[in-house]
């Protein structure tokens, strides 16, 4: 395979799924957890995250047409799911929850972690766009599917010292923060429905 096309493989999916903008996400979603929490959620969000990835880049077009979902309908659902997740942090309705619960079951690994926010609209549409020109070569796969690991293991290593930056940030300084992440999830989910809705009128 083309060495360039694996080096735009790897850049476009270390911008798109973007593991350093992802720490401080991180950080405010597992606000209150225990260390050992914390990496729990890690591991939990990125293993569901490469699994998730795994299964559209293997199966992603055929299942969408099967089930009639066009990417722009993909890319709408997942802006409503994770403006949902940026009005809980910018009303703070996560940091209640969990203070009223012994044991959360409000784990954000899967969502909005796992998904939109590792293996979002983006990433899905990529990894999709990105096996589709391997063909039927499973080498050729398998080093795309490499790429997107190697991506992923980036992300692992921004949530595990997430930790440190909520230290370095201090209570008030996380409560800023999140507060300013949430407008930009807001932001971000909006950005995902437009897309979306472009992507349908050009499509129509």
């Amino acid at each position: 395979m083309d060495q360039a096309f694996l080096i735009s493989a790897f850049f476009t999916l270390l911008v798109i799924i973007d593991p350093i903008g992802l720490a401080p996400l991180f950080v405010a979603l597992t606000k209150g957890m225990t260390p050992k929490e914390r990496h729990g959620v890690a591991i939990r969000a990125t293993v569901t995250g490469l699994g998730v990835l795994t299964i559209f880049a293997l199966f992603g077009q055929a299942v969408l047409d099967f089930m009639g979902i066009s990417l722009s309908a993909f890319r709408i659902a997942g802006g409503v799911l994770l403006f949902l997740t940026a009005l809980d942090m910018l009303f703070e309705r996560r940091t209640k929850r969990r203070k009223g619960q012994a044991h959360s079951d409000n784990d954000p690994s899967i969502f909005p972690l796992a998904t939109p926010l590792i293996a979002g609209p983006g990433a899905i549409a990529t990894m999709i766009l990105l096996t589709g020109e391997t063909g039927d070569d499973w080498l050729k796969f398998a080093t795309v599917w490499g790429v997107m690991f190697c991506v992923l293991a980036l992300v692992f290593i921004a949530f595990f010292i997430g930790g440190r930056l909520e230290k370095l940030l201090g209570e008030t300084g996380i409560n800023v923060v999140t507060r300013l992440l949430g407008m930009l999830l807001a932001a971000l989910a909006v950005q995902f429905v437009l897309d979306g809705l472009r992507d349908f009128s050009f499509a129509g």
